[in-house]
C-alpha cells in the first residue's frame, strides 16, 4: 500500500518523488488528497472505532402529548402504603417544574420552546400555554411573583405572573451573556434558599473534551448584581440540584460521558461543601475512573468526590429533598431523582425514579427505587425528567415523553 503523507504544498508518496503542487508535472501526476473526515456529532465525539457498530444513538425527543387516555399510568408501580395518578396530561416535552406559594405549577420544556402552567379551579387542572418560540426554555424558577426562565443563553422575567396568566407581560431580559452552545446547553436553574441568587449549570459543549472555563461548571447570578460567578468546575452537565433543608448545602446530579462501556462511568450525585470545588471532568469520572485519553498524567486524587454513584448512563436529571409532611417520617429529607433512562448502552437502565437516603452527615444511608414502570424488557413508553414536592405534600414527577405529569401520594 502506497504511504501519503502532506509537508506543507508538497504532495508525497513512497513511490514518487515530492513535486510542488504547483509544479506542471504534478498537475498531471497527482492524486488527489482525501477529503477531510467529517466531525462527528457532538453526542457521537469519543466513540471507539469497535462502538460505531453497536447502532447507539440518541433517543428521539419527546415532542408531542400523549392522549391522556393511551398514557399506562397503571403499569406504575410505588411502595406499598403509596398510589400514583395521572395529575395532569397535554404539554408536550414536560420537564423542569416549580411551583409558587399560591399553587401554580410552572414548567419548562427543551424542544417545544414553550412553557407551561398548571391551574387549578373548582376541583380541574388547566393547563395553559404561557410562552411559545423560546430556546430551550427549560429552567424555571419562581420569586416574589416573577418567574425566571432559563434558555439556552440568556435568563428571563416574567414580571406579575400569576395575575396574567392568560396574557403574559413581555418577558424583561435579566442575563444575556450566557454560551450558546446547543450541546448540554439546556438549563435547569434553581432560587437559592435566601432568594438572591439562580444557581444553573453550563454543561460540557461536547461528550469528552477539554472545555473552556466558561463550561462544565455550575454558577449562580446574584439577583441584586447581576454578577455571575462560577460555584463548582469539573461538572460534565448536572440537570436537577437543590439545597439540603437543614444544612443548605447545593446538592446536584451529575450526567458522565459516554462511549467508555455498558457499565462505566456512573452518573453522580454530589454535595458542594464550599466554592471552588472541583469533580474531576474531564479528567476523571465517577470520582475514580481516570478517562482514557484526557486522564493520562492525572490522577483521581486531585479531584473532589461524589457522594455517590447513581448507575451508568441512567441519565439523573431533577432532584428534590422531600420536605412535605405527607410521606411517612423516615422520608423526611430524602432525595428523590428523576432517572430519564440510557440511550447509550445495549441494554437500557434508569427510566424511575430513585430514592436515596442520607444520614445526619450527610452519607448515603441505601438508595433504592421508588417509582418504576415506564420500561418493560427494553421498551420504553416514557421517561421521568423532574420531580416537585408540592404544597400538600406529595411528589410529582414530570415525563417529557408522555407530555405529562404524575402524582404520588401517600394512602392514608
Amino acid at each position: 500500500m502506497k504511504k501519503r503523507f502532506l509537508i506543507g504544498t508538497l504532495y508525497c508518496t513512497a513511490m514518487t518523488v515530492c513535486m510542488s503542487l504547483a509544479s506542471p508535472v504534478m498537475a498531471q501526476t497527482a492524486v488527489a488528497a482525501p477529503a477531510a473526515a467529517a466531525i462527528p456529532p457532538t453526542w457521537a465525539q469519543g466513540r471507539t472505532p469497535e462502538q460505531l457498530s453497536m447502532n447507539l444513538v440518541p433517543h428521539p425527543p419527546g415532542i408531542f402529548a400523549m392522549p391522556a387516555d393511551e398514557i399506562p399510568t397503571s403499569s406504575l408501580k410505588v411502595p406499598a402504603g403509596f398510589k400514583v395518578e395521572l395529575w395532569a396530561s397535554g404539554m408536550p416535552n414536560a420537564r423542569s417544574m416549580v411551583q409558587t406559594p399560591s399553587g401554580t405549577l410552572f414548567v419548562g420544556t427543551r424542544f417545544p420552546g414553550s412553557v407551561y402552567a398548571v391551574v387549578e379551579k373548582d376541583g380541574k387542572r388547566e393547563v395553559k400555554v404561557i410562552a411559545k418560540g423560546l430556546h430551550r426554555p427549560n429552567g424555571v424558577a419562581f420569586k416574589d411573583g416573577s418567574l425566571y426562565v432559563a434558555e439556552l443563553s440568556r435568563i428571563l422575567r416574567y414580571d406579575n405572573i400569576e395575575a396574567n396568566l392568560d396574557k403574559p407581560p413581555t418577558p424583561v431580559v435579566v442575563f444575556d451573556a450566557l454560551p450558546k452552545d446547543e450541546a448540554h446547553g439546556w438549563k435547569f436553574m434553581r432560587l437559592s434558599p435566601d432568594g438572591n441568587y439562580l444557581y444553573f449549570q453550563i454543561g460540557t459543549p461536547a461528550n469528552i473534551t477539554v472545555q473552556p472555563v466558561t463550561h462544565a461548571v455550575i454558577v449562580r447570578l446574584n439577583l441584586k448584581t447581576n454578577i455571575l460567578e462560577t460555584v463548582a468546575q469539573g461538572v460534565r452537565n448536572s440537570v436537577g440540584m437543590d439545597f439540603h433543608p437543614v444544612t443548605g448545602e447545593l446538592w446536584f446530579t451529575n450526567n458522565a460521558r459516554d462511549w467508555v462501556s455498558d457499565d462505566l462511568p456512573n452518573d453522580t450525585l454530589h454535595r458542594v461543601t464550599h466554592k471552588g470545588m472541583n469533580f474531576g471532568y474531564p479528567f476523571c469520572h465517577q470520582g475514580d475512573l481516570l478517562d482514557l485519553e484526557f486522564g493520562k498524567g492525572r490522577s483521581c486524587d486531585e479531584f473532589d468526590k461524589p457522594v455517590t454513584k447513581l448507575g451508568p448512563h441512567v441519565a439523573a436529571l431533577g432532584m428534590r429533598f422531600y420536605t412535605g409532611k405527607q410521606f411517612p417520617a423516615e422520608y423526611k429529607n430524602n432525595i428523590f431523582i428523576a432517572e430519564h433512562g440510557s440511550w447509550n448502552r445495549t441494554v437500557k437502565t434508569g427510566y424511575e425514579v430513585m430514592r436515596v437516603v442520607l444520614d445526619d452527615k450527610g452519607n448515603v444511608v441505601k438508595k433504592e427505587p421508588f417509582v418504576t414502570g415506564w420500561i418493560q424488557k427494553d421498551d420504553f413508553w416514557g421517561r421521568p425528567a423532574d420531580v416537585q414536592v408540592i404544597k400538600d405534600g406529595s411528589l410529582l414527577v414530570s415525563d417529557d415523553v408522555a407530555g405529562a405529569i404524575f402524582r404520588v401520594s401517600a394512602i392514608k
